[in-house]
């Protein structure tokens, strides 16, 4: 996440690793649910598969996420961008936790999530290697499996892997949760090309495709209404050239390219019918049938980088990229409108299709220049590390309208009455800059004091400034003026790296200005062919307030002993509008867990694990109170098993052992989820070659 080679404890910042061997030894129903484990970071979601995650009380909309350092998004919350990643593909995920690092420029306000996944590797002779998982879910029916083949050389290797997911509705306490089933799939090839000394080339692409996957409840679609991504897909493609030891000073350049397409399509069957008298006394019924809306996200970029080693205790990093974003919506609303006379009968039928845009197209593009210098002082006890970077941010949208045409029982108008005109077409640019310093300072051999100090920036997204969803009565609008959101934050920590014992510890502050929230007004809007302004009430995006987010996180590992490992952690974040007191909505409550590991390298390992939340009353207008609870898990896997030439081993475990009811508060107020998946028997084997 530095974009150069360090221990975690060389770092003044921090940082959550989250390995490999963590995905085989949990359920790993999700990434979401594995980073959960983590002090600081919550997990939740709209159902199964659409899953998220919350650090230090802030949304994914406020913190960039990466994958193999290439942007999915530019930090909106639309995407299930997590979901879309294969937990059997992951080599490890680093989160930094706050506004740590100005490498990355806008978005990065809570944090920096980088999903970096298996890599081939080089040797000395000719070789193949592969893995075979496959895995097993009782609570939701979740078959999955993954194969993989590496081969190569010295100067050359390919990998390649590939996997399916399959799902049913979740079982929880309560009874199955209607509409959270999945299918997903996932291709990823990966090269490496040594064409001269101190050259690396490295392509990869990566394809993860899911459908029919249910979206339980939630305020827009209650009742018997039912909505299911049909297709969602994320696309990857990146390169990269590097060049090591230019001189003595030029460690090394690089220059990387991605291009990363999300593609949504939404299936929504609606379940409302509304009828009105005609003023002749005949009856209209009017029963939506259903909506397709749809988004095509399209992410790309290049990124120059030079490290350099100006002397044997300073380092710099210096670089430039330039990265863009468009987004295409579109939907759809089929319509049956029926016109019964006075006595009931039906007199007429008309099918209407309307055809309206979301979100005009529209482009956000950032030009910036980086550059972040580590020194080490006093012989090597004080790190300072400073970073800077600075933007031009480039917004750009063709006009919207709220309906580009209806079809009215086949007959289509793409000039219909009554057009509104929700955006103009516009350009507008401006510059934003971020900065950071860190120090650390080693006490002793084995324990450190770790300061930062932090100023970033989150331009708001396409969607926050260009949204347009007509909800009857009124709307929900975005506003093409908002200004950049601007944090400032600081975090302390104490650390301790000994034999036996490790610890790492924190308490923060984030101060966020021109904090945007939807604020009542109205949609002063004109028809296209009516020259007088109308207006409607509407739920508009605004810059009003200041936000507060400060608390403390903390995780403890203690070796009993060579085969008995005890751990803890917590994290707590309090979450408030300044100068109001009114609580943030979505922070989640005070929470940890502890358990015990033993390992016997002859036999395997178990683990026994307590997670637990407190109740949590501090919540917006609107939002609901959600109560503390505690469960445990049981999690265990043999040692590595040889067979000839190949290698088996064996992860199985029961989450929630003792079936208990509870709600996670972020995922409860996202939508009809109020209760979390129940008692999980699970299994996975890896077999290797």
């Amino acid at each position: 996440g530095f974009r150069i080679d360090r221990k975690i404890k060389d770092l003044p910042a921090s940082i959550s690793i989250v390995r490999s061997v963590e995905y085989q030894k949990r359920s790993a129903l999700s990434l979401s649910a594995v980073l959960n484990s983590e002090p600081g970071i919550s997990a939740g979601g709209d159902g199964i598969w659409a899953t998220n995650i919350n650090i230090r009380g802030l949304g994914e909309s406020r913190f960039v996420t990466l994958i193999d350092g290439n942007r999915v998004e530019t930090a909106t919350d639309l995407t299930a961008s997590l979901s879309m990643i294969d937990v059997n593909d992951i080599e490890r995920v680093e989160v930094f936790k706050g506004a740590q690092s100005s490498l990355y420029g806008t978005g990065a306000m809570g944090g920096i999530v980088n999903i970096i996944t298996k890599d081939g590797y080089f040797n000395d002779k000719y070789f193949v290697s592969g893995n075979i998982i496959s895995g097993y879910s009782s609570a939701n029916s979740l078959y999955s499996a993954n194969a993989s083949l590496t081969t190569g050389s010295e100067h050359w290797y390919v990998r390649a892997t590939g996997s399916y997911f399959n799902a049913g509705d979740m079982k929880t306490p309560k009874g199955y949760l209607s509409n959270s089933q999945f299918k997903m799939n996932n291709i990823s090839v990966k090269a490496g090309v040594k064409p001269f000394k101190n050259h690396l080339l490295k392509i990869q692409f990566q394809r993860n495709s899911s459908w029919d996957v249910g979206i339980p409840g939630g305020e827009s679609f209650p009742g018997p209404a039912e909505a299911t991504y049909s297709d969602i897909s994320r696309e990857l493609f990146s390169a990269s050239y590097e060049i090591s030891d230019l001189n003595k000073y030029l460690t090394s350049v690089k220059i990387s390219y991605f291009d990363q397409f999300i593609n949504r399509d939404v299936q929504l069957k609606p379940n409302t019918v509304t009828e009105a008298t005609l003023p002749n006394g005949n009856t209209q019924r009017t029963t939506p049938t259903l909506f397709t809306p749809g988004g095509r996200h399209h992410t790309n970029g290049f990124r120059l980088q030079a490290n350099l080693n100006l002397s044997e205790n300073n380092t710099l990093i210096a670089g430039a990229d330039l990265w863009g974003r468009t987004l295409t919506t579109t939907r759809q609303k089929y319509i049956t409108v029926n016109i019964f006379n006075k006595t009931g009968q039906l007199v007429t039928t008309r099918n209407l299709e309307r055809g309206e845009t979301p979100i005009p197209e529209s482009r956000f593009g950032s030009t910036g220049i980086f550059l972040q210098n580590e020194t080490k002082l006093m012989d090597g006890k004080l790190t300072l590390i400073a970073g800077g970077r600075a933007d031009m941010v480039t917004i750009e949208n063709e006009a919207g309208y709220d309906i580009d045409y209806l079809t009215i029982n086949g007959e289509r108008d793409d000039t219909p009455p009554n057009q509104r005109k929700t955006f103009d077409g516009g350009l507008e640019k401006s510059i934003s800059w971020s900065a950071n310093v860190g120090l650390l300072y080693k006490v002793g051999k084995s324990n450190d004091i770790t300061f930062n100090l932090a100023r970033s920036f989150r331009a708001p997204s396409l969607e926050e400034r260009f949204k347009y969803i007509d909800l009857g009565n009124f709307v929900r609008l975005g506003n093409a003026a908002l200004n950049p959101e601007r944090g400032y934050s600081a975090d302390l920590g104490y650390r301790v790296w000994g034999k036996n014992i490790t610890l790492s510890s924190s308490i923060f502050i984030n101060h966020i200005t021109n904090m945007i929230a939807e604020t009542p007004g109205e949609f002063i809007y004109t028809i296209t062919d009516v020259s007088e302004p109308d207006t409607l009430p509407a739920l508009i995006n605004s810059n009003i307030s200041k936000a507060l987010l400060y608390g403390f996180d903390f995780k403890l590992d203690y070796s009993l002993s060579s085969k008995w490992l005890f751990f803890i952690s917590g994290a707590y974040v309090r979450g408030k509008i300044d100068g109001t007191g009114k609580n943030l909505p979505l922070v989640p409550p005070l929470n940890g867990r502890a358990g015990i590991n033993y390992n016997n390298r002859k036999i395997g390992a178990v683990e026994l694990t307590l997670w637990a939340a407190a109740k949590q009353d501090k919540v917006a207008d609107g939002e609901k109170e959600t109560e503390g609870y505690s469960k445990i898990d049981m999690a265990f896997n043999t040692k590595r098993i040889k067979i000839g030439k190949t290698f088996l081993q064996i992860y199985f475990g029961v989450d929630n052992l003792f079936d208990t009811e509870y709600s996670n508060h972020l995922s409860t107020n996202r939508g009809a989820i109020d209760v979390e998946p129940g008692r999980n028997f699970y299994a996975r084997f890896n077999f290797a070659f």
